[in-house]
């Protein structure tokens, strides 16, 4: 007996240096070789830093794109999903219902079965900062018509915008809304 509790001490021991030290160290170590030194990856407009490449922000003005909704409001000290599903009414009847609602308000071409979940159901982080090109592009008509630009001018920068996935085969075609409205800011009517 003596012999198996020596062998599980110096095995816990073993496993608590290089799950504990040696691991967080490397994967800190991996981190400062990415995008942003580890710290994330800021993207700034006119000098400014306006926000990170990989979380969501809140977006309400018709001139702009908007996100897709956050349960924790965009907060990234506490991400995480409002843990409610499509069983529960009165998710689906006050949560759901009342995005539907406003965004039918701001975007009266569409027609409501038209609008992707997307739009109207918050991810599960609370932070997703993309879109897919559908949840963008039904956005278009909106934004084009309060910044005074032509529809098509407003498509084609979605267009340009839009992420295919990984190799033409990994992960969804998506959309970054932040960098998306930064390139609306930077075009000339």
């Amino acid at each position: 007996m003596k012999a198996y509790l020596l062998t599980s001490i110096k095995l816990t021991l073993i496993l608590l240096i290089i799950f504990s030290v040696l691991y967080p160290l490397i994967i800190a170590g991996i981190g400062k070789l990415a995008a942003g030194g580890g710290d994330g990856e800021t993207l700034s407009y006119k000098g400014r830093v306006v926000g990170f490449d990989n979380v969501g922000q809140k977006f309400t003005k018709d001139q702009y794109f908007w996100s897709r909704p956050s349960a924790v409001d965009y907060n990234a000290a506490g991400s995480g999903g409002s843990n409610k599903g499509p069983s529960n009414p009165d998710y689906l009847n006050k949560d759901v219902q009342g995005r539907i609602d406003t965004f039918l308000k701001h975007n009266p071409t569409v027609k409501k079965e038209d609008i992707p979940a997307e739009l109207v159901t918050a991810s599960g982080s609370g932070l997703d900062p993309d879109l897919s090109p559908a949840g963008a592009k039904i956005q278009a008509a909106r934004v084009a018509k309060a910044r005074g630009l032509s529809e098509q001018q407003v498509l084609a920068l979605v267009d340009t915008h839009t992420e295919k996935p990984l190799l033409g085969l990994f992960g969804p075609a998506k959309v970054n809304v932040l960098k998306l409205n930064i390139a609306l800011d930077e075009l000339k009517k």
